[in-house]
C-alpha cells in the first residue's frame, strides 16, 4: 500500500492516489510555481481505514436507508452528520498509524499545517467540488493532524457533497479520499484570481483581502476588486472594499480580527503586487490550456499558489458555449448553509428586526375588525393583507429559512470537539430555550388541570352548558382566545370559536397530566462542559456559537407562530368577504381563493373562475404538487388479495417505542378528532398544531430531519417520533395500529381497518 507521497513526488499515473487538487500542484511545482511544501495520504490508505474499521458498511448502510432522491435536505444532512461522528469516533488503527506518523513528522515536524481534501472526483472535466469537502487552517501536532485527517475523510459523505454526486450521477459507493497535509503559509494578503472572469467577458478578475484567504472563499470578508484587461493586464477598475477585519491565524485555529488603520486606508495589493497575481493566473492557464480559478497569498513578499482549477461556470458566449461552460448547481446548494459570520448578521436581523416587526404588524392588523369594514374598505384589506402576507412568506424564505442552519452549525461544532456517541447530543443544550409553541401548550394543560380538578365545571363543559361558565375560568378562557386565537394550519383558523377550544381541554383533562418535557440532564453543566473544551481565546465564540443554535432551534417555533397569525388576519377578512358574498348570492364560498373573494368585492357581476390551489408556507411552491410514490395497496393478477407495507423506514429523530392507532392528519378538522394515545401521522408538524402533542403517543413525520418542528417537540415531551417517512401519509390510514421505533427509525404497521371498521 502506497500511503503517502510528497508533492514533489506525485507523478501523472497516481492521480486515482492522489486527487485532482494534489496532482495540479504536483505539476505546478515542476514547473517552477513556488508551492507551500507537504505530502499526500492517499486514497489507499482512506480505503483501508473504512473496511478495516467497517465503516464501509455502516456507511452504506446508512445510504441505503432510503434512495437519495426520497430525503429532503434535512435528512441527508442527519445521515451526513451521522456518518461523521462515526469518523469521529472510530480510532484510526495502529498499522495505519504507524505508516503515517513518521513520514508525517519528518515533513512536516512541528510547524501548523493545513489539512485539505483531494478527491479523485474533485475538478473533474466540467465540474467543481470547491467549497463542498473540508479544508483546515492552522493545524499543530500530529494528533492534532490525525484528527483532522478523518474529518476531512467524512467531509466527502456530507450533505453537499452527497447532493453533488446525485446530481453528477456518480457512484457513492466507490468515492475516496486523499488528503493534503501542507505547511501552512500565513500570507499577510491572500486572494483570487480568474484568468477569465466568470461571466464570459474579456477580461480578468483579482480580488484580495488582508490576512489568510478564508474569509474571502467563505464569504465572510468583502475583498478588493480589479477588473483587468486579459492581453495586457492593464487595470480597467477597482472597486474598493469596506476593510474591517482579516482571518489570522490564533491558537486552535484562525479567527476574524480587526485590521490596523493603516490597513484599512489602503488595499492589499499595490500596482507590483497585482500585476504579479495577474502573470501568475496567466501562466496557469497556458499551462492547463483553460481559463483558471487560483488561489494565492503573499508571505513577506513572496507569492505562493495555493490552488489552481478549471473554471466551469463561464456562461456562453455570442459565439456559442466555451468549451469549459457547464450547467452548474452546486451554487444553489452551497447557499443553503451559511458561514457562522453571515449567522450572526442574520441573527441580528432577525432577533432584533424582523421578528418583532413582523409582530407589530400582526398587532396592527389585529386592530381593524373586518366585519366594520364597507365592501370597498375589506377589498382594499384583503388586498393589502395578501400583499403584507405574501412580503413575510418572501422573508421567511431569505431569512429564516437559511438562519436555521444555525442549530445544525451548532451541532457540528458540537461533535467535532466532545465527539459524543449519541450525534444527537448537541439537542439537550440547545433545547434550553423558550419557545412560543410550548409556553401555548403550558396554558392548555393549566386549563386542562383546572377542568380535572373541578368535576361540576367538567359536567358543565360536557353538556354544553359553557353559556354559564365560572367567571374566574371564563375570563382565562377569553385570555387564552385572546393570545393564541390566530393559530392557522391549511388556511384555516383553529380556535377561531369557543367550542373547539373546550372539545380539546375536555380531551386533555380526561388524561392524566403527562410530563411537562422530557429530563435532559444538567445543562447548566452540559453547557460548562462544552466550553471548557475550547482554548480561552476561542471560549467567547463557544459561548456565540451556542446562544446561535439556541436562537436557530427556538426560531423554528416562533417564526412560524408569528407568520400565522399575520395568515391569521387575512383569513378572518377573507372569510368575511365570503360571509357577505354567500348572503347576498345565496351560494357556497367555502372553496373561494382570497383573489376570487377580492375580485367580487371590487366588481360584484364579475363571474367566479375556475378554483385555484390554495398556497400554503410550509414548502415553497415549487414543491407543493408532490404525488403519491406509491399505492396504498397493489391488487394481484386475480385480485384475490393485494399486497400491503408492513414497515416505513425513515430517520430515528426522538428516541423510544410506542404502539398504538394512527391519526394520519390532511385538515384542521383532523387534529381536533385526536384522541389521546393516538400516534400523529402527517405530512410535516407545523408549530401551530403542536398544541395536540401532550395527547399523543408518538409523531411519524413524511417529511424529516432531526431538527424539524416534529422532532423538536417530540423530544421536548419525550416521544418515539421517526421523520422522513416516506409515503406514510400515503401508506397509513387512520385507524391502522402502529408500532413506532424511535431509535432505529422503522415505522411498523401491525394492522389495517377495512372498509367497514374492522380490522
Amino acid at each position: 500500500m502506497i500511503a503517502t507521497l510528497a508533492l514533489d513526488r506525485i507523478e501523472t499515473g497516481h492521480k486515482r492516489l492522489v486527487g485532482g487538487k494534489a496532482l495540479t500542484l504536483a505539476r505546478l511545482m515542476r514547473e517552477g510555481i513556488r508551492v507551500p511544501d507537504g505530502l499526500c495520504v492517499t486514497t489507499a490508505v482512506y480505503e483501508k481505514f473504512v473496511r478495516t474499521t467497517g465503516l464501509d458498511t455502516r456507511i452504506a448502510m446508512e445510504l441505503g436507508r432510503l434512495p437519495l432522491e426520497k430525503m429532503r435536505w434535512e435528512e441527508i444532512w442527519d445521515m451526513a452528520l451521522r456518518i461523521r461522528n462515526l469518523f469521529l469516533n472510530t480510532a484510526i488503527p495502529d498499522p495505519i498509524m504507524e505508516k503515517l506518523l513518521p513520514v508525517l513528522a519528518d515533513r512536516v515536524g512541528p510547524r501548523p499545517v493545513v489539512v485539505r481534501s483531494s478527491s479523485p472526483q474533485e475538478d473533474r472535466a466540467g465540474t467543481s467540488f470547491a467549497g463542498l469537502h473540508d479544508s483546515y487552517v492552522n493545524v499543530k501536532g500530529l494528533d492534532d493532524i490525525m484528527t483532522h485527517i478523518r474529518m476531512v475523510w467524512a467531509s466527502l459523505w456530507s450533505d453537499g457533497a452527497l447532493l453533488y454526486r446525485r446530481e453528477l450521477g456518480m457512484d457513492m459507493q466507490t468515492s475516496s479520499m486523499a488528503v493534503l497535509v501542507q505547511v501552512l503559509v500565513a500570507g499577510d494578503r491572500s486572494g483570487v484570481a480568474f484568468s477569465a472572469s466568470p461571466d464570459g467577458a474579456d477580461h480578468s478578475i483579482v480580488e484580495s483581502v488582508y490576512g489568510l484567504n478564508q474569509g474571502l472563499v467563505d464569504g465572510t470578508i468583502t475583498p478588493d476588486r480589479w477588473t483587468m484587461d486579459r492581453r495586457t493586464g492593464r487595470v480597467l477598475s477597482h472597486s474598493p472594499a469596506n476593510r474591517e477585519s482579516a482571518v489570522r491565524e490564533v491558537s486552535g485555529g484562525v479567527a476574524s480580527v480587526p485590521l490596523d488603520p493603516a490597513e484599512k486606508t489602503h488595499p492589499p495589493l499595490d500596482e507590483p503586487a497585482l500585476a504579479e497575481v495577474f502573470h501568475l493566473a496567466a501562466t496557469l492557464e497556458k499551462i492547463f490550456g483553460r481559463p483558471q480559478d487560483v488561489e494565492w497569498t503573499f508571505q513577506n513578499g513572496a507569492l505562493f499558489l495555493l490552488q489552481s482549477r478549471p473554471i466551469t461556470t463561464i456562461r456562453e458566449d455570442a459565439g456559442g458555449p466555451a468549451p469549459w461552460s457547464v450547467d452548474d448547481k452546486r451554487p444553489w446548494y452551497l447557499s443553503l448553509k451559511r458561514s457562522f459570520a453571515n449567522l450572526k448578521i442574520l441573527h441580528q436581523r432577525i432577533e432584533g428586526d424582523l421578528l418583532p416587526r413582523m409582530a407589530a404588524e400582526a398587532d396592527t392588523l389585529a386592530r381593524c375588525d373586518p366585519g366594520s369594514l364597507s365592501d370597498t374598505a375589506l377589498a382594499e384589506a384583503i388586498d393589502a393583507r395578501m400583499h403584507i402576507h405574501q412580503h413575510w412568506v418572501d422573508v421567511y424564505w431569505r431569512d429564516f429559512i437559511p438562519f436555521a442552519h444555525g442549530a445544525r452549525l451548532f451541532g457540528q461544532v458540537y461533535n467535532d470537539m466532545v465527539k459524543p456517541e449519541d450525534p444527537y447530543a448537541f439537542t439537550a443544550l440547545l433545547g434550553e430555550t423558550r419557545m412560543t409553541g410550548l409556553d401555548r401548550n403550558r396554558d392548555l394543560q393549566a386549563l386542562a388541570r383546572h377542568i380535572r380538578s373541578h368535576p361540576d365545571l367538567r359536567d358543565q363543559l360536557e353538556s354544553g352548558q359553557s353559556a354559564d361558565l365560572d367567571p374566574a375560568f371564563n375570563a382565562r378562557l377569553d385570555d387564552f382566545l385572546t393570545r393564541y386565537g390566530d393559530l392557522t394550519f391549511k388556511a384555516v383558523r383553529f380556535f377561531k370559536d369557543r367550542e373547539g377550544l373546550i372539545r380539546l381541554l375536555l380531551e386533555m383533562a380526561a388524561q392524566p397530566q403527562p410530563p411537562e418535557a422530557a429530563d435532559r440532564g444538567n445543562i447548566s453543566d452540559l453547557t460548562a462542559d462544552f466550553i471548557s473544551r475550547f482554548p480561552t481565546d476561542r471560549q467567547a465564540f463557544a459561548r456565540e456559537i451556542l446562544e446561535i443554535g439556541r436562537s436557530s432551534y427556538r426560531l423554528r417555533d416562533d417564526d412560524n407562530i408569528v407568520l400565522a397569525r399575520i395568515e391569521a388576519q387575512l383569513i378572518k377578512a377573507v372569510d368575511e368577504g365570503k360571509r357577505r358574498i354567500a348572503a347576498r348570492n345565496d351560494m357556497d364560498t367555502s372553496a373561494l381563493t382570497p383573489e376570487q373573494v377580492l375580485g367580487i368585492l371590487s366588481d360584484p357581476q364579475a363571474p367566479v373562475q375556475s378554483i385555484a390551489r390554495q398556497k400554503t408556507v410550509d414548502e415553497p411552491v415549487e414543491h407543493q404538487a408532490r404525488p403519491d410514490l406509491a399505492p396504498r395497496a397493489i391488487a394481484t393478477v386475480d385480485g384475490d388479495f393485494s399486497l400491503r407495507a408492513r414497515q416505513i423506514i425513515g430517520q430515528p429523530a426522538g428516541q423510544g417505542l410506542a404502539v398504538g392507532s394512527a391519526r394520519v392528519i390532511a385538515a384542521a378538522d383532523d387534529l381536533f378528532q385526536f384522541k389521546a394515545g393516538e400516534i400523529l401521522v402527517c405530512d410535516a408538524i407545523d408549530p401551530n398544531m403542536t398544541f395536540v402533542v401532550p395527547l399523543a403517543a408518538a409523531i411519524v413525520e413524511r417529511r424529516g430531519g432531526m431538527l424539524v418542528h416534529g422532532a423538536i417537540i417530540a423530544r421536548e415531551y419525550g416521544l418515539p417520533c421517526v421523520t422522513g417517512a416516506a409515503d406514510a401519509t400515503n401508506l397509513i390510514q387512520t385507524g391502522d395500529h402502529l408500532t413506532v421505533d424511535g431509535y432505529l427509525g422503522i415505522v411498523t404497521i401491525d394492522g389495517m381497518r377495512t372498509s367497514d371498521g374492522n380490522k
